[in-house]
């Protein structure tokens, strides 16, 4: 701390711009952790004056004051656990429909719903990038970003195919009807750590925006879909209200894409941040959530398991997400 304090006193400190609130974000990190150890401290050791007067009652005082403190040691200790180059980054989330028709589609949006009320409860701000809306029901897809502390780290164990077992809404004989979405968790890089792209290879697309967002967007080609030729990467933005916008947001995160594929190809093992592509199909799933004939959600890789299922579907996904790190 103190060293980053010095050099922040330096004259031309601010001439990099980036660099100066990229140091400035480091030191409120570690000035956080120093105030949560000396505030953790001081409890720790009024508490253990009560438990030395060895009196029932107010041993069981202690026990009751201590549970917010362990429980906010145990999500330090889970911070502490991300050391991946870009787990403390805000996270890009996006949500395909896939093997199941309507029911996809709008199981699809029912994820839309469960890791927006998560970020919701984190107090995490969200903001939709683009959105295609289903044929009957729910949703295609749909890409929105994360803001917040370790956002990527924490989310980017979601990546993967997610399936629903359910008694289908769409059809008269309420048939049984198995659906999948698949989700793609990459980081918000930071302006300093994108690849440049050469204009070149690029493809660049203007159409009408469609959903929400107003005449505005509605009547004129703001929306832009770019096209990496190289790689056959591609990525939408709708939902600024000038094509200028869209376009920018749409190749950030398309920088964001590319420098995820990078970091693969670099690595010997499929890459920790992106996860492997696969079908959102039977037998690829990460995670069941069954909603008929039992209730149960199961992760395929911890085999924890949650029978609130409502719960999990409004955003308490604690119990996952605290298991994988």
């Amino acid at each position: 701390m103190a060293e980053i304090e010095t050099e922040q006193s330096q004259p031309g400190f601010w001439d990099d711009r980036k660099a100066a609130e990229q140091l400035g974000r480091e030191l409120s990190d570690l000035s956080d952790d120093v105030t949560f150890v000396d505030a953790t401290g001081r409890v720790l050791a009024e508490q253990r004056e009560w438990i030395e007067l060895e009196d029932k009652e107010a041993i069981a005082t202690v026990e009751k004051e201590l549970e917010p403190v362990a429980e906010a040691l145990t999500a330090k200790e889970r911070e502490f656990r991300f050391d991946g180059p870009h787990d403390k980054s805000d996270a890009i989330i996006t949500i395909q429909a896939g093997a199941g028709g309507t029911d996809a589609q709008d199981w699809a949006q029912m994820l839309e719903r469960m890791y927006l009320r998560y970020a919701e409860r984190r107090s995490w701000p969200t903001k939709v990038v683009n959105r295609s809306l289903g044929d009957t029901a729910g949703i295609k897809h749909v890409t929105f970003s994360v803001a917040g502390k370790y956002a990527f780290g924490t989310l980017r164990q979601e990546h993967g195919v997610h399936r629903l077992v359910r008694q289908s809404p769409f059809n008269s004989d309420s048939l049984r009807q198995t659906s999948f979405a698949r989700l793609e968790i990459i980081p918000q890089l930071e302006e300093q750590e994108l690849p440049e792209i050469d204009p070149d290879d690029l493809e660049v697309d203007t159409f009408r925006a469609s959903g929400a967002g107003g005449q505005h967007v509605n009547k004129t080609s703001s929306a832009v879909r770019l096209r990496h030729l190289p790689t056959g990467t591609v990525v939408e933005c709708q939902n600024e209200r000038s094509q200028g916008q869209n376009k920018a947001h749409a190749m950030t995160i398309l920088q964001s894409k590319l420098q995820v594929l990078m970091e693969e190809q670099r690595a010997e093992e499929i890459s920790e941040l992106r996860g492997e592509v696969k079908e959102a199909a039977w037998g690829n799933q990460i995670r069941s959530y069954v909603l008929h004939p039992y209730k149960l959600v199961k992760d395929h890789r911890t085999n924890v398991e949650v029978r609130d299922v409502a719960a999990v579907l409004d955003g308490d996904l604690d119990p996952f997400l605290g298991v994988i790190q």
